[in-house]
C-alpha cells in the first residue's frame, strides 16, 4: 500500500511553522511528518518539538552546521519509510490539500515525480515580485529546452516522488538548487514528471522570503551541469 511522508525544511520560522504544521495535520494522509530544522537562529526547533511531543506521526530533527534546503533535504533520505516523499516548506505561500490531490495521482502512477505547479490551472495565486514570476518561467522553460521535456515550474516546492528514487541518489546541492538537481536526476530515473495545478500565496523578503536572484543562476548553471556532467 502506498504511503506519504512530508520533510519540512525549517529555517527562523518561529512565525509560521505552527500554523504551517496544522494545516499539513489538518489533512490526515501522512505516515509521518518530518520537521528538519535547519540551525534557526530563533525558536524554529523549540516549536517543532513541542509539535512532536504534541502528535504521534510528527518528528523534529536538527541538521549539523551546513546550511542550505539540499543540505535538509540529504540528511532527511535516509530516514523514510513510507513510499513516497513530498516536500512542504514551512512558510504559509503553499497549501496541503494540494498534497492529497498530488498523492491520489501517486496511486495511480507510483513511479512518477508528481510536481505542483503555480503556472497552470485555474488557482487562486498571489504573486508579489513579478521578476520572480518571469525569472521562474523563463527558469522553467530552459529546463524544458535543455532536458527536452516540459516542465512549467521548476522553482515550485511541491515535489512528491517514490522513496526509492529517493534514497538511491547523491544529493550535492546545498542550497536551493536542489529543486533543478531533484528534477533533473529523476529524468534519467524515469522520464514521467505529472503536473498538477496548485493554489501560491507568494510572502514578502519583510515576512521571511529567502530565494535570492543568484539562485535563480545557479538553477540556470545546474540545468546544463545535471543534463551534460
Amino acid at each position: 500500500m502506498n504511503s506519504l511522508t512530508v520533510v519540512v525544511p525549517i529555517y527562523n520560522e518561529e512565525k509560521f511553522l505552527l500554523n504551517s504544521v496544522n494545516r499539513l495535520l489538518a489533512q490526515n494522509i501522512y505516515k509521518n511528518i518530518l520537521l528538519i530544522d535547519n540551525n534557526s537562529l530563533d525558536r524554529s526547533y523549540k516549536i517543532a518539538k513541542h509539535l512532536e511531543k504534541t502528535n504521534e506521526n510528527v518528528i523534529a530533527y536538527k541538521t549539523n552546521n551546513l546550511m542550505g534546503k539540499g543540505v535538509v533535504l540529504a540528511f532527511a533520505k535516509n530516514l523514510i519509510s513510507s513510499t513516497h516523499v513530498v516536500i512542504h516548506d514551512a512558510d504559509l505561500e503553499y497549501f496541503p490539500e494540494d498534497i492529497v490531490k498530488m498523492f491520489d495521482i501517486a496511486r495511480k502512477h507510483p513511479d512518477s515525480l508528481i510536481l505542483g505547479s503555480r503556472f497552470i490551472g485555474e488557482r487562486s495565486r498571489k504573486n508579489i515580485y513579478l521578476r520572480t514570476y518571469f525569472a521562474n518561467k523563463i527558469m522553467s522553460q530552459i529546463f524544458s529546452i535543455v532536458n527536452f521535456y516540459k516542465v512549467t515550474d521548476v522553482a515550485s516546492c511541491y515535489k512528491l516522488f517514490p522513496t526509492d528514487f529517493y534514497k538511491n541518489i547523491n544529493i550535492n546541492e546545498k542550497g536551493f538548487s536542489v529543486e533543478i538537481e531533484l528534477l533533473s536526476k529523476f529524468l534519467k530515473y524515469n522520464k514521467s514528471i505529472i503536473e498538477t495545478p496548485i493554489k501560491y500565496e507568494g510572502r514578502s523578503y519583510d515576512e521571511g522570503k529567502k530565494i535570492k536572484t543568484v539562485d535563480g543562476l545557479f538553477y540556470i548553471l545546474n540545468t546544463l551541469r545535471y543534463k551534460f556532467f
